[in-house]
């Protein structure tokens, strides 16, 4: 799931956008950031759908074997068991999904070559031999060879790397989440009755959450200017040039958290901000960060500006 520096980043980057466009309604900017979190949804159920149109493809592929004028002893092996295995079939029967294959109209139909693909390099593996012959069919069982799917051939397969990274703009990014996502849903799937079988949430505490990324947004932008002098004071030394966008971007987020967002430990600010630095700027930006941030840190406790609620956030 979404974590909040999953959330950060979604912020961050909504905040570079905001800061390279024209468009400077901040509406339009918070309705995109909260597309892209949905986004990580959307490309979860996908994946999901994606797994289930796998396990049915062998039915079309059953048909092929039937129709068959002489068929060998290895087409009597292959049987259509995948296609009612039981963590597919408690899938099935999921609300929660079926309401979002409908929402997000999600269709492998676009690219069917990608669903018979999958199938293909099941089909010759020794682990899904190992699947037919096995007599076990608690879902405790079965779905481990959907987990091989996964995790053997559909992270590791470049043509459906590149069909994801077409649909999903932020794929690289949020690809780490969405395996997090799928490993949380085979651990929830735990039981036989599928009523019991939820899928993963996308963040902890969603409404939490929600107010969290938004505000925080709103905020950055609001006091951007603001924000920005402290920087540039404590910056006069350097070019204005040199400091990268998001390193300023990522400051100014810092201190925005810093002020208004009183039950956030100050040293849990820092630390995320000097990480996603390492991520997602230059090599030395978490020193630079760290720098900075200690000295309007500083400056904002003496103007008692950093009010914390709870022991121990200040510290």
């Amino acid at each position: 799931m979404l974590n909040r520096r999953h959330l950060r980043v979604k912020v961050m980057q909504t905040l570079y956008a905001f800061s390279l466009s024209q468009d400077k309604q901040v509406k339009d900017f918070e309705k995109a950031l909260l597309t892209s979190v949905d986004e990580v949804n959307q490309m979860y159920i996908w994946t999901l759908n994606l797994l289930d149109e796998v396990a049915e493809y062998v039915l079309i592929d059953a048909e092929g074997r039937a129709n068959k004028f002489l068929p060998t002893e290895a087409d009597k092996i292959y049987t259509t068991k995948l296609n009612s295995n039981s963590f597919i079939e408690s899938l099935r029967q999921n609300r929660t999904y079926l309401e979002n294959v409908k929402k997000y109209k999600v269709s492998w139909t676009f690219d069917p070559e990608i669903v018979r693909s999958i199938f293909a390099q099941l089909k010759g593996s020794p682990e899904y031999m190992a699947y037919l012959q096995q007599e076990d069919r608690s879902i405790g069982a079965e779905k481990d060879i959907i987990k091989f799917i996964f995790k053997k051939i559909i992270l590791k397969t470049p043509e459906i790397e590149q069909a994801f990274d077409a649909k999903f703009i932020n794929w690289a990014v949020d690809k780490e989440v969405l395996q997090a996502m799928v490993a949380k849903t085979f651990k929830n799937f735990s039981s036989e009755n599928p009523v019991q079988n939820q899928l993963a949430d996308l963040t902890p505490n969603w409404e939490e959450d929600r107010e969290f990324i938004v505000e925080l947004l709103k905020q950055t932008i609001r006091y951007g200017n603001e924000y920005q002098q402290l920087i540039s004071v404590k910056t006069k030394n350097w070019e204005a040039d040199r400091i990268a966008l998001v390193d300023t971007l990522l400051m100014r987020m810092a201190i925005c958290e810093l002020v208004n967002f009183r039950t956030i430990p100050v040293k849990v600010t820092i630390n995320e901000y000097i990480e996603l630095s390492k991520a997602f700027s230059t090599s030395k930006s978490n020193t630079f960060i760290n720098g900075i941030l200690d000295k309007i840190l500083s400056e904002l406790t003496e103007q008692g500006r950093i009010q914390k609620t709870g022991r121990g956030l200040k510290d």
